[in-house]
């Protein structure tokens, strides 16, 4: 995923919503977008944490522990748009050579890292096959990703859905932010978002439901997986609404403030997050297939991943504003957790992983199991974070002072 800060004095980047530049830096940092960022992490590990390592009272929290990835696509489209935003004001252009680079520095070291470690060290994989070397570091491994033919490492699609965006965004910002008003924004958003409801429905009904049908569930869980759920394509909505939010914010703040106060926005999102989660609720004919729960019925597929986005963007633009008021009682630990969250994502499977190896899966049960594999991956981020993110960081910080 992306990694961004968002500082009480600026807005700095996502390269995967998920860390900053030093843990000094913590002080500084606004605290809601990083309860956000924590949150997202712990529910992706929780998602990938064995069932029998799973606490009682986070055994149905797991099954949506996806929703973490929505909230980091969210986060990153706002942070990295903001980015965007300033600059063009400010210059009247896009530097897209430090643009690049500066996403360089934050994402490539520790991610070629890790990758590095898949691939010399095959111990490591929390699953015995992977897809093709060359899509993790091309980022495409999302596309024509069937879990089928190798699983490991597989939370890097989320990265390559970022960066394939990315690639696209700054020229997007250039041509349009001086060009186009807030209707045709809203206008922009709209048609995307309709493109990716019937874009999603028509693979689920030519490809998915087919199988369905046929009660071939597993065929049709990868088909699903490999058509709705991995591809760029059908997951722009967080980075697509993240974006919108902070077009309204950095643009237009006077209609932000008068229309889209707390007040508004907490109860909307709050019914926009659960009318989707009612929609994914509903599996219908994969109800007691056994299906992994990400696998729902088609009005989740179709209709709940922009609910999500837009319920998130919502709630996340309330934390915003409400930003002098949840900083006065900071959450313990929320700053280390949003500070590794990068590390965290690209190591804990692994992690989990080696734990069960040296450890034993039958000693890694309940509330034991869970302290462990957390503070083991913890202190594996830590390493990763310390060693290599933090330095490229400082040498990014040397080599092109303006960023942030």
């Amino acid at each position: 995923m992306t990694v961004l800060a968002i500082t009480n004095n600026s807005h700095a980047g996502i390269a995967s919503s998920f860390s900053p530049s030093s843990v000094a830096a913590a002080r500084s940092r606004m605290v809601g977008p990083d309860i956000l960022r924590s949150l997202a992490i712990l529910l992706v590990m929780l998602v990938h944490l064995p069932l029998n390592a799973t606490p009682g009272i986070f055994v149905n929290v797991r099954e949506y522990g996806w929703l973490g990835v929505d909230i980091f696509f969210v986060l990153s489209g706002y942070l990295i748009a903001t980015q965007l935003f300033k600059e063009a004001t400010r210059t009247d252009t896009v530097d897209f050579k430090s643009f690049y680079l500066r996403r360089a520095f934050r994402i490539f070291p520790a991610f070629f890292v890790v990758l590095g470690l898949y691939i010399l060290v095959p111990v490591l994989r929390d699953n015995p096959a992977m897809q093709p070397v060359w899509k993790f570091a091309t980022f495409t491994v999302n596309l024509g990703f069937d879990p089928r033919d190798g699983n490991a490492f597989s939370q890097a699609w989320t990265l390559a859905v970022e960066e394939q965006f990315y690639l696209v965004l700054p020229l997007l910002v250039l041509l349009l932010y001086k060009r186009i008003g807030t209707v045709w924004v809203l206008g922009l958003a709209g048609t995307l978002t309709l493109a990716g409801i019937l874009l999603r429905y028509a693979i689920w009904d030519m490809q998915v439901g087919t199988l369905v049908e046929a009660g071939e569930f597993r065929a049709a869980f990868a088909t699903y997986l490999r058509g709705v759920y991995y591809p760029t394509y059908t997951r722009l909505d967080g980075l697509l609404f993240g974006a919108v939010l902070a077009a309204a914010r950095f643009f237009k703040p006077e209609l932000c403030r008068q229309y889209l106060p707390p007040k508004v926005t907490i109860p909307l999102g709050l019914i926009f997050l659960i009318t989707a989660l009612l929609c994914f609720m509903d599996r219908g004919p994969l109800a007691g297939q056994g299906i992994f729960p990400v696998f729902q019925a088609q009005l989740g597929a179709v209709l709940g991943f922009p609910l999500i986005s837009v319920g998130i963007a919502l709630l996340f633009c309330a934390m915003l504003d409400l930003e002098h008021v949840i900083a006065r009682w900071p959450v313990p630990g929320v700053a280390l957790v949003a500070t590794l969250s990068y590390s965290l994502y690209l190591t804990h499977k692994s992690v989990f992983h080696v734990m069960r190896l040296i450890v034993g899966e039958g000693n890694l049960q309940g509330n034991v199991g869970f302290v462990v594999y957390l503070i083991a991956s913890l202190a594996v981020a830590a390493v990763l974070w310390f060693c290599v993110e933090r330095t490229f960081l400082h040498l990014r910080d040397r080599l092109l002072p303006s960023s942030r």
